[in-house]
């Protein structure tokens, strides 16, 4: 079926000349489904009049190297209670034009948008949301958003209880003007003939209109726009055996016939209620735990800095600290900004940002990230980012997006729930025609029961909360253990994961050279380290550094001389000193045929190799190499014991390649690969079946990153490997990668147990409750019982997620 043709104009950036205008018009005339395309060089926009979707429209210009300037919010939801709620409010987001991503979250009761703007605003989308049922609210400028929402919470959490002890003590007293007689109470509760109905009215009427106001109102907003949600079926239930039950008391004739019964069930009414406020106040409970994770992180920054001024130390809240600020930071004290050291050598604790437990020590030049613990000496930093451009506040806002997303496994829980109210209302009314025309006597009373209980056992909130809440704990646990997800497709993904390929340089190694071997005495080493030490080439501080590591003095040296490309030499205790290569040597008139095939081995492993000389005589060998990281083999060792496939990707040689993987254990190599090249190798293993991992991180590494199944950035990489990555590794440790891949299979074990949970009540408990099982085995389901359960239902949801809490990377849930 043919989509309908729509014009739509989008707002792109990048164009400089007429010649980028004239491309992307030719480029979107192109596609097939574009009827018309005009671009706006001078305004900056392209009209498109065709059949394509806005998202379609959107990556079409982005393909062709400009982009489409886009905001993306989350704004607060008024009147959410299940899953319902949530489709209707996406459903209703994604009808704005110029609405690209629309994402409900019923547990934080938040909605985050991407849009261009125009044609979207945040008016248009209020409207859309408010013609649902629903309020849309915008965050205040300035305003901490989670602070907000723990404020709404604890209010609703008040109002709640309030509700429930208010209900819950005149349903007890019901109860014994109900029951009074079984206590043995009827000497001290005797009611005259018929006084006991009345007097349960009374009780009642209060928790029906009071107590359960908030089901009510909810219910009725909902139905004012044409819909139905949670609360619609507890209204319908609650006020059928209300309404009975009043009808009951006065107009009794009605219910005179053979076949029925003049009962009252005010106590149906009242224990729906309470019952139904009391799960509401646990799931409140437990739902604020869900964003623990987040207060956690945010409570790493100390309110305020001490910050150096015009020759006096003042403390400033946090938010009056600029760049360029000095800032001294005490023992014992948290790090407000980040920043470089420029006085002292403080000892830094991490773990709360990198999952590392090893204090740190940092020196003068250092960069330092807001948050850490100075756990021993005072030290002064140069303030270099504050506000939300600190590390600490872009992981709190990067999890809060993360937390806020849905991965693709919800989708089958938000088809059920576009549904689920008005079958079950279908249902229910079902159930009550069934069991008045067929059921046996009194039938009414029958039916009526049933249908209530239908009504009340059904759950579209389990369903509603089995996915945010896994999500936002699972997230919330990897942010605390220093592994950053950018949302729950990436989150899913990793569990998927057959294949992990490691780009060797900077991942599997340090990414820097270190001397790796020295063949001759510690005193020629120390003379070689003397030279180099006047260089600034990576190899000669690696000497230089490797001579420190084995504990020697270096001596005085001087005439020092460059030869780029070919080696260094100088004076130390009035002997030449040379250091450099095989040319290098040989055109110094240095006798290095004894040297050449020692040197011809070690390049084989991969390692740059260099000579030294002596006054004119070769005394050693140097070998210098990007070293494995201490962690490597372990890591590697991890990713097999889950049983997972591991590769290495590097641009070394084969025999080179397959000596460093063979230390690693890796059976797997790709070498001789090209930084341009390796996308392409990921698409290979994706073509051949595999799902893949990709861990890098360089500028090199994006591409493949992305193109990967999921790809994992390394903590200690460029900023662009980061972006790319759908998970960051904040510690720069390649155990991580087991670890994050540990938590995605826990979360989504946690969030299939939950939605099984959700379906299984449904599917068990509904025809249940419609006395399905009565003729052969004569049972039926009180709804009481019915209401108990269903609060029950979505208490156990947020219960199982908030075990994903006691996530450690050396086990799953």
């Amino acid at each position: 079926m043919s989509r309908e043709q729509t014009t739509v104009t989008l707002p792109v950036a990048g164009m400089n000349c007429a010649s980028c205008s004239s491309r992307l018009e030719r480029r979107l005339n192109s596609l097939e489904g574009v009827a018309a395309a005009a671009v706006n060089l001078a305004v900056g926009e392209a009209t498109v009049t065709g059949s394509l979707t806005l998202t379609e429209l959107v990556e079409a210009v982005t393909a062709t190297g400009f982009q489409v300037p886009r905001l993306r919010e989350t704004f607060r939801v008024e009147g959410l209670s299940c899953a319902a709620c949530v489709a209707r409010t996406e459903d209703a987001l994604r009808q704005v034009p110029g609405v690209l991503v629309a994402t409900v979250n019923l547990a934080e009761t938040t909605a985050t948008v991407e849009y261009l703007a125009p044609p979207a605003s945040f008016d248009r989308l209020r409207e859309a949301v408010a013609g649902r049922g629903f309020k849309l609210q915008r965050r205040e400028a300035g305003e901490d958003p989670l602070a907000r929402a723990d404020r709404e919470r604890r209010a609703e959490h008040d109002d709640l209880r309030r509700r429930l002890l208010v209900g819950g003590v005149l349903v007890l007293l019901n109860a014994l003007v109900v029951h009074g007689s079984d206590l043995g109470l009827e000497g001290i509760l005797a009611l005259g003939t018929g006084v006991g109905p009345w007097l349960q009215l009374v009780l009642i009427t209060p928790v029906q209109f009071w107590a359960g106001s908030r089901f009510h109102r909810s219910a009725w907003a909902a139905a004012r726009h044409g819909a139905a949600n949670m609360h619609t079926l507890v209204t319908l239930g609650t006020f059928s055996a209300y309404g009975y039950s009043l009808l009951v008391l006065l107009v009794p004739e009605l219910f005179q016939a053979p076949g029925l019964t003049a009962a009252v069930y005010f106590d149906t009414a009242g224990d729906i209620v309470v019952l139904i406020l009391l799960g509401r106040f646990l799931e409140s409970r437990a739902k604020g735990n869900t964003s623990a994770a987040i207060r956690k992180l945010m409570g790493l920054a100390p309110a305020t800095a001490r910050v150096q001024r015009d020759g006096r130390l003042l403390e400033l809240p946090l938010a009056e600290v600029v760049v360029g600020d000095l800032v001294m930071v005490r023992p014992g004290e948290k790090v407000p900004v980040d920043g470089v050291v420029v006085k002292g050598n403080p000892v830094l604790d991490e773990s709360m940002l990198t999952g590392e437990s090893l204090p740190v020590e940092r020196g003068p030049g250092d960069p330092v990230v807001g948050g850490t613990l100075n756990t021993t000496r005072a030290f002064t930093l140069t303030a270099q980012r504050v506000g939300q451009a600190t590390v600490l506040a872009r992981i709190v806002e990067t999890v809060r997006a993360a937390q806020g997303s849905k991965p693709p496994i919800a989708r089958l829980a938000d088809r059920i729930a576009g549904v689920f109210v008005p079958v079950v209302a279908a249902v229910a009314a079902l159930t009550f025609l069934v069991w008045w025309l067929w059921g046996p006597q009194p039938s009414l009373t029958y039916a009526l029961l049933n249908f209530i209980a239908v009504l009340i056992i059904a759950c579209p909130c389990a369903l509603g909360l089995a996915t945010p809440t896994s999500i936002m704990v699972g997230i919330g646990r990897g942010a605390e253990r220093g592994i950053l997800i950018r949302d729950g497709a990436a989150l899913e993904s990793a569990h998927r994961v057959d294949l992990v390929v490691f780009d060797k340089t900077g991942t599997l190694t340090r990414g820097a050279p270190a001397l790796v071997e020295w063949t001759g005495s510690g005193d020629d080493l120390a003379r070689a380290a003397a030279v180099e030490a006047f260089s600034e080439h990576p190899l000669a501080r690696a000497i230089v550094n490797g001579a420190a590591e084995r504990g020697l003095e270096l001596p005085a040296a001087s005439d020092f001389q460059a030869t780029p490309g070919g080696g260094v030499q100088g004076m130390v205790a009035e002997c030449l000193v040379q250091v450099g290569t095989v040319r290098f040597l040989a055109d110094a008139g240095v006798a290095v045929a004894a040297l050449e095939e020692d040197m011809a081995i070690r390049e084989e492993k991969g390692q740059t190799v260099m000579g030294v000389a002596v006054a004119g005589r070769p005394v050693g060998l140097l070998a210098v190499a990007d070293t494995l990281r201490p962690e490597s083999v372990a890591a590697v060792a991890q990713l097999k014991d889950m049983g997972l496939a591991v590769a290495m990707l590097t641009g070394d040689g084969r025999r080179p390649a397959a000596a460093i993987a063979a230390a690693l254990g890796i059976e797997t190599v790709l070498a001789q690969v090209l930084p341009e090249q390796k996308e392409a190798e990921i698409r290979k293993l994706q073509a051949a079946g595999r799902r893949v991992a990709m861990v890098g991180d360089g500028i090199n590494d994006a591409p493949a990153l992305a193109r990967a199944d999921v790809g994992l950035a390394m903590g200690g990489g460029t900023d662009v490997a980061m972006e790319a990555a759908g998970i960051t590794l904040m510690g720069g440790d390649p155990r991580g990668v087991a670890g994050a891949i540990r938590l995605s299979r826990a979360t989504m074990a946690n969030i299939r147990q939950n939605l099984f949970w959700a379906f299984a009540y449904n599917v068990i408990l509904i025809p249940l409750a419609a006395g399905v099982w009565f003729p052969w085995f004569g049972i039926l389901l009180s709804p009481t019982f019915a209401a108990g359960a269903m609060a029950l239902s979505s208490v156990t949801v947020v219960s199982n997620a908030l075990r994903l809490r006691r996530f450690a990377d050396s086990h799953e849930l």
